[in-house]
């Protein structure tokens, strides 16, 4: 957690030197509440989108119980122009507070550079980080005794998007990122490195109807694979294809519908461990239900639902989150 307040500090630092010409501020506050009826699940589920970090970490022990989490939202962006073109440089700051399980509080932290490269096409590079993230109690492998222990893990990536405009209706994007998974010392085998690459295509079909179709391929490898002591390697093969589609419904509210598929294929070699010859499919849809009160602020109500199919479970395990939230511009 140390890193948490030099990353706060190197942010504020860019944006006070990223000066130009013309240069303006603007942020956003957010907060949503939300009902989840398993903890062990929420976070991952949250994150299964094309705009946050949809490859979450593995999660062995799942049912943990339901609980509110209150989710809040900070994001400062700083526009300047040059020579080059507009230039934005942006933080933003995300929370998880659960109200009767603590251990899974968390926050996340991003970074972003988003530079005109033409008038129609730009660059943005991220840098993303997420520490300590509780996943839950879990066995460890690493003493050979089977103890459970607490198991966390704290992520870096860092990513480009390339963004070129088709005409006035059509955006095409190329990610590519790179990433670490870093676990507390019981689950130390389960370190991955992973490389994403993937197409994204926005388009607005009318006036009145947006859609959003994504693709990205992930390969994740875990120090476990040349660790054969302790049977737990984690690395897989992730194949992601995400669906979104937003209708206007009056010039002030918009009805939001998606639709994601994600699918792990372990590649374990190791004879004892459970996971090789593995797979996990997860299924989630969600609506979200989104009206501007007035030009800065707006009100939205939400519903997700995430099933998981994996070979080492018996049965189907599924998420459900509601909630409702609002947001201010400023």
């Amino acid at each position: 957690m140390q890193a948490t307040p030099r990353l706060v500090i190197l942010a504020a630092a860019v944006l006070a030197v990223c000066d130009g010409a013309r240069a303006e501020w603007a942020g956003t506050v957010e907060g949503n509440l939300f009902y989840t009826n398993d903890v062990s699940l929420f976070s991952a589920s949250r994150r299964l989108s094309l705009r946050e970090d949809p490859t979450q970490p593995v999660v062995d022990r799942t049912r943990q119980g339901e609980d509110m989490v209150m989710e809040p939202v900070v994001e400062v962006r700083r526009v300047s122009t040059s020579r080059l073109g507009a230039t934005e440089i942006s933080f933003k700051t995300q929370g998880y507070v659960y109200a009767q399980n603590p251990l899974f509080n968390h926050g996340t932290y991003r970074l972003r550079l988003t530079q005109d490269l033409s008038p129609s096409m730009l660059l943005r590079l991220h840098y993303y980080y997420a520490p300590n993230l509780f996943l839950g109690p879990n066995r460890e492998h690493r003493t050979g005794t089977g103890s459970t222990d607490e198991e966390r893990v704290t992520t870096h990536f860092w990513s480009a998007h390339l963004e070129q405009r088709v005409g006035e209706s059509l955006n095409l994007r190329l990610l590519g990122r790179y990433g670490l998974r870093l676990y507390n010392e019981a689950f130390a085998e389960r370190d991955t490195r992973f490389w994403t690459i993937g197409p994204h295509l926005e388009w607005r079909l009318s006036p009145r109807l947006d859609m959003t179709v994504g693709y990205h391929y992930e390969r994740g490898l875990a120090d476990g694979r040349n660790q054969p002591q302790f049977n737990d390697d984690v690395s897989y093969i992730n194949h992601y294809v995400s669906w979104e589609a937003t209708f206007r419904l009056t010039q002030r509210t918009s009805f939001v519908v998606g639709f994601d598929y994600e699918r792990n294929d372990f590649t374990s070699e190791l004879a004892d461990d459970d996971r090789r010859g593995a797979r996990e499919d997860v299924y989630q849809g969600d609506v979200k239900l989104r009206h501007a009160v007035s030009n800065a602020m707006a009100l939205t109500l939400g519903f997700q639902r995430s099933q998981r199919n994996a070979t080492l479970e018996r049965r189907a395990i599924s998420d459900i989150n509601v909630w409702v939230g609002g947001d201010y511009r400023f």
